[in-house]
């Protein structure tokens, strides 16, 4: 990524101040569109659209691809039907229809109307009707596509017809008379294999493809799986209607990532730092009066048990090691969960497993901690201060045992309702943990209070 310097981007100020429309020219010819595209985010939106309108059509719509959402949205604002549908028509299908997502219904009606491409605007009405976050709206239809009885210097020959109008070539996918996708056809065939009598005589069968249904995670583990740089898409009977491509995926799963570490900070919304003061406010309130309630509900829960800090004072000493423990092993435990599902390591069929493995593991870290608590308190407060060292240490076990189990139960249980179970990973647990390690805590020291006092 290209660092500006305040000097260069005060020279490009100065040259959009003037109009000087050939020396602008000049300073964008040699920027790659992502270049631009980084460019923008540190001008106002004038300056930003007045370098934009000097830009060639292709290299406009590789910028427009470039630039965050945001920015995208306030670009496209101020410009025309026309001159947008201009630029959806040099975008690939995949990349034209996450632009026209991010429109109103009438919007995306009117720059249809507008493509010149009657083939391609079809295309983009065809991927508009698949789910986002599906493979089916991730996928582009650009593809190199051969027929399995078509012979060598045939294919060679559609595939040059078919490459004018790509970019770049990943695989040659190859169908029967009815569309159905039967194989891939390594370019290395086309070079040792150049007068075979049929394609399929030649291609790799069985490839790994997905449905159009397929939700993007399991894409993203699929890819990372078999190490692909492109995948097809096929429809419910098999037949070939698009391919997803690996940069695709990735910027699925950075914002997916963006996504969960959000929702683990307690944030209810996607933000940005760039975002005003109401929609970070909005996104970060939610939890916080959360948090708030949660707290209150602690100063209840102590404050119905001022005799025992009266009969032991130390008692109260220990309440952060509580509730910080509490949250801690939660956190970890849905963290883990977490992780499993989003990697494809773990299944929803084997919760049971995870929830005994969590439970031991919940129980030897609790021995060891309430363990060395135990010897600290006995040591340190002495013979005089029992309740508080048997109090404590019972209390961590407890605590530690049920937060392990709570925190893999929540994600996984989020996770078959089909909620995001990154939401687990956040204040949820942390808030929920440290009001039962109250609860157990002050029952614990209660009953103790009332054996040995």
């Amino acid at each position: 990524m290209k660092q500006f310097t305040e000097d260069y981007l005060e020279r490009i100020r100065r040259i959009v101040h003037e109009r000087n429309d050939a020396e602008a020219r000049k300073a964008l010819a040699d920027l790659h569109p992502a270049d631009i595209a980084e460019l923008y985010g540190d001008l106002d939106l004038g300056e930003a659209e007045y370098l934009y309108a000097l830009l060639d059509e292709e290299k406009a719509a590789d910028v427009l691809m470039e630039l965050d959402e945001d920015d995208r949205r306030k670009l496209l604002s101020g410009m025309d039907v026309e001159d947008i549908a201009k630029q959806i028509d040099h975008l690939d299908t995949d990349d034209a229809v996450d632009v026209i997502q991010e429109l109103d219904e009438d919007e995306r009606e009117k720059i249809l109307s507008h493509i010149d491409d009657v083939e391609q605007a079809g295309d983009i009405i065809d991927l508009l009707k698949y789910d986002e976050d599906t493979a089916g709206g991730l996928m582009g239809t650009e593809m190199i596509v051969v027929n399995e009885n078509w012979s060598m210097p045939e294919c060679i020959k559609q595939m040059r017809m078919q490459a004018e109008d790509m970019d770049e070539i990943y695989y040659v996918y190859v169908v029967d008379n009815d569309d159905r996708l039967r194989g891939i056809l390594p370019l290395k065939k086309l070079i040792t294999h150049p007068s075979v009598s049929k394609i399929k005589h030649v291609m790799e069968t069985e490839p790994i493809s997905v449905k159009t249904d397929t939700p993007i995670d399991d894409v993203a583990i699929d890819f990372e799986k078999y190490d692909l740089v492109a995948m097809p898409v096929v429809d419910s009977i098999g037949r070939l209607v698009g391919r997803i491509t690996v940069d695709d995926v990735m910027d699925q799963v950075r914002e997916s990532t963006e996504r969960d570490y959000q929702l683990a900070s307690g944030l209810s919304s996607d933000i940005e730092t760039s975002d005003n003061l109401f929609s970070q406010t909005k996104a970060r309130l939610p939890w916080l009066l959360i948090g708030m309630v949660g707290g209150l509900c602690n100063s209840v829960i102590l404050g119905n048990f001022e005799e025992g800090f009266v009969a032991d004072p130390a008692l109260a000493l220990f309440i952060p090691l509580i509730g910080g423990t509490g949250g801690n092993v939660g956190t970890q435990s849905s963290a883990i969960v977490v992780q499993g599902l989003a990697n494809g390591s773990m299944e929803l069929k084997n919760s049971t497993r995870q929830l005994l493995k969590e439970l031991g593991v919940g129980l030897v870290n609790g021995c060891i901690i309430s363990l060395l608590v135990f010897v600290y308190n006995f040591l340190r407060l002495g013979a005089g201060h029992q309740v508080t060292t048997v109090a404590v240490s019972l209390s961590l076990f407890a605590v530690v045992m049920f937060a392990s189990v709570f925190g893999t139960f929540v994600p996984l249980t989020l996770e078959r309702f089909k909620i995001d179970p990154a939401l687990a990973t956040g204040p949820f647990i942390s808030i929920t943990n440290d009001i039962v390690g109250m609860l157990i805590y002050m029952s614990i020291s209660t009953a103790l209070i009332s054996a040995l006092l």
